[in-house]
Formats: structure tokens, C-alpha cells, sequence
């Protein structure tokens, strides 16, 4: 028996969920960051599907990326009709390393990698404003729950209607919503250093996360390692805890 869902009933849901949620907030398009990847290509075409290509803006920020990466994402708006923009953030990026190091601070690897998605969560949102546009978010259920993703940065988005699907549904819906065959079968990347992947970088496969998150099944070096994950990145998925102060404070 199959751990995942019917991509045409997901489809079906997502697609007017996502409808009703732009209606609710008086927005008639969205702006999302296109990378040449498969969470960002089934996002599209969800997009799409709810609110007509017109309604959607594809944005592509390399920052030091592969070449590689713009010419999939062109291809990817190619297929689904969208407009698209494109932000060069490679200088601003040196430009702010520079001047942190500049005070005597050295940024590691992932700090100054971390730089990344946050300065294009920045120019969504700016792109967005602009067009009285809502930010719309990739991440799957998967990369929620291991906290991977940069808070901040590609979480700091208004809507986030891929969070409950695990990354073989993803494929799925890729496949069902007609995503070309090159990035479906992409190794999932989120582009932040030269040769960085998704399942290197956590240490296991998406499909033991798939399994473990569905029904609870790896072996147990998996499960340690993922129940770590997902406690560590718990402040990943809330606000900063606010302090009320008491009326009757002395």
C-alpha cells in the first residue's frame, strides 16, 4: 500500500485552497522564486491552476548559482506561460559579506550561505508589494518538519500550500501537473554552495523521510536523526516568543 496520496484529488484541494486564501486577503496574484527545482515547479503550476498564468510572477535570483539553474527555471516559465523577473543578488550578497568581515567577523559556511535566501525573501516581498501581490512558498512536508530550510529566508512567505506533502508527492503532482521530465528528475538542491544536496546535507534519503513521517517506519539511526531534527528546528515553525507582561506587574 502507497504512503502517498492521489495527486489529482491533492490537486483538486490545493487548487482552491489556494483560491479561497487569495480571495480572503483581497489579492488577485502571487510572486514566488523559481529556481529550476521541482518544489518550486509544482508550486507553478499549482499557482496556475488557481489564479491563470497571468496572475503569477516567477522570480529568479541567482546569487553565485549555476548557470544551469536560470535556464531551467526559464524553461519551466516557458511551460507554464508565466512572467518572469529576474534579480542578480551576487554583488549585494559579496557587498554584505564584505562589509561583516570588514568588522573583524568571519561568516562560516552556512551563516553566510543563509545570507542567500534571505536577501530573496527580501526581493519577493518588495516584487510583491509592488503588485499587491501575495508571497507564496516551496517547502514540502518534509524539509517543515527536518527544519530544513532557512528561517527567515525561504520560509518568510505569506502562503505555504505545499507543507503537508511529502517530497514523493511532490513528484507526483509534478508528473500530474506536467513539470518537465529534467527538473522532476533534478537531485534536490537548495543552491546554496557548488555540489550542495538536499539528502548529503541531511544525511538521509527523502524517501526514509517520506516513510518515517507517514508511518512512523526507519531504522533507527533514521529515527534518532530525524526526531533530533525536528526538536531542533521546533523555533523554526513558531513566532519569537512574545512577553506579556502581567497588568498587575510591580
Amino acid at each position: 500500500m502507497s504512503i502517498y496520496r492521489d495527486p489529482l484529488t491533492i490537486t483538486k484541494y490545493l487548487t482552491k485552497w489556494l483560491k479561497d486564501h487569495f480571495e480572503a486577503a483581497g489579492s488577485s496574484g502571487a510572486v514566488l522564486g523559481i529556481s529550476g527545482g521541482i518544489d518550486s515547479a509544482v508550486l507553478t503550476g499549482l499557482l496556475v491552476k488557481a489564479l491563470g498564468k497571468e496572475n503569477v510572477i516567477g522570480v529568479i535570483m541567482p546569487c553565485h548559482s549555476q548557470p544551469i539553474d536560470e535556464e531551467y527555471a526559464l524553461d519551466l516559465a516557458k511551460v507554464f506561460g508565466i512572467r518572469t523577473i529576474k534579480v542578480d543578488l551576487t554583488k549585494t550578497y559579496d557587498n554584505m559579506v564584505s562589509l561583516i568581515n570588514a568588522e573583524g567577523l568571519t561568516l562560516g559556511t552556512l551563516p553566510s550561505a543563509n545570507i542567500k535566501p534571505r536577501l530573496r525573501m527580501i526581493t519577493l516581498y518588495a516584487i510583491a508589494q509592488q503588485n499587491g501581490y501575495l508571497v507564496c512558498g516551496g517547502a514540502n512536508k518534509d524539509e517543515f518538519m527536518y527544519g530544513y530550510f532557512t528561517k527567515h529566508g525561504d520560509s518568510g512567505v505569506d502562503l505555504l500550500p505545499m507543507s503537508d506533502l511529502l517530497k514523493g508527492e511532490v513528484s507526483l503532482l509534478a508528473l500530474h501537473l506536467g513539470v518537465p521530465p529534467d527538473i522532476i528528475s533534478r537531485p534536490p538542491t537548495a543552491g546554496l554552495w557548488s555540489g550542495q544536496t538536499d539528502e548529503a546535507e541531511m544525511g538521509l534519503t527523502y524517501e526514509e523521510l517520506d516513510n518515517y513521517l507517514a508511518i512512523g517506519k526507519a531504522e533507527d539511526r533514521v529515527k534518532q536523526k530525524i526526531e533530533k531534527a525536528i526538536a531542533r528546528s521546533e523555533h523554526k515553525r513558531k513566532f519569537a516568543p512574545m512577553a506579556l507582561i502581567p497588568k498587575n506587574i510591580d
